[in-house]
């Protein structure tokens, strides 16, 4: 996490005369580990439609919103028009499965797990716009777009099951807090619960916190970073879509054939 830190200071820094250094701080951050994970171009999307490229005029930015939601608990109200319109409702019935996990973090985990793709197949043979692993799909996975199907492939079941998992997973790491089996003065149970998902609890229980390895810091900061986003906090220009990120490509992860 230092590394990423100090380097995006150092982004900031240069391009302060340009742009803001703590929007350009957030936003290099989500360059850097997004990068770092293999989805190479959302970043770069996102940067172009709020600031403006090619001359075009640049999103409305409140800094203060923007590092409030990078810090907040994603329990806001979804931004209209931020997601695909045939997965908002999936997303904001997963972000009302349990308290402690909102609609804008199921949004968020979309866009880092697969950028929308509801067709993907990754190599850890995680299927799906969610990218659950095989046997969590197995365990939390129901017929929720009514198809007479379960299916990681069909989004709504996926989409629905990442909002059951992510629940079972805050429970955890509650009582693993409750139990004083995670050690820190500052535990973000979101941060753990974020991480859990991406590199399972065991991960989180060995570190007894957050790993420092595995990728678990720049998953959660890349997660992070699309919450200005899907909370409204960046208000793009008149006219201006949302990033369609189910477009472009996912590096590392291939859709299936």
């Amino acid at each position: 996490m230092n590394t990423t830190l100090v380097v995006a200071g150092a982004g900031a820094g240069f391009m302060g005369c340009l742009f803001s250094p703590l929007i350009i701080l957030i936003l290099l951050l989500g360059v850097i580990v997004v990068c770092a994970i293999g989805v190479i171009f959302w970043p770069l999307v996102l940067i172009c439609q709020i600031f403006g490229c090619g001359g075009g005029g640049g999103a409305t930015v409140d800094n203060d919103k923007v590092a409030a939601a990078f810090d907040g608990d994603g329990k806001g109200e979804l931004a209209a028009g931020s997601v695909p319109s045939e997965y908002s409702e999936y997303i904001e019935d997963a972000g009302e499965e349990c308290d402690q996990i909102g609609a804008i973090v199921i949004a968020a985990q979309l866009q880092q797990e697969s950028m929308f793709n509801a067709k993907l197949v990754g190599p850890d043979g995680a299927k799906g716009i969610s990218q659950l692993p095989p046997d969590k799909f197995e365990e939390f996975g129901e017929d929720d777009d009514d198809n007479d199907e379960t299916s990681a492939l069909d989004a709504g079941d996926s989409i629905r099951a990442q909002g059951r998992y992510m629940c079972s997973l805050a429970d955890d790491i509650d009582d693993l807090i409750a139990n004083n089996e995670l050690k820190g003065d500052d535990l973000d149970r979101l941060d753990l619960t974020l991480a859990a998902y991406d590199l399972g609890l065991d991960a989180v229980k060995k570190a007894k916190g957050l790993p420092d390895n595995g990728g678990a810091q720049a998953y959660v900061f890349g997660v992070r970073t699309s919450f200005a986003l899907y909370s409204g906090a960046v208000e793009l220009p008149e006219g201006s879509a949302y990033p369609s990120v189910s477009a472009l490509p996912t590096s590392t992860k291939s859709p299936e054939e």
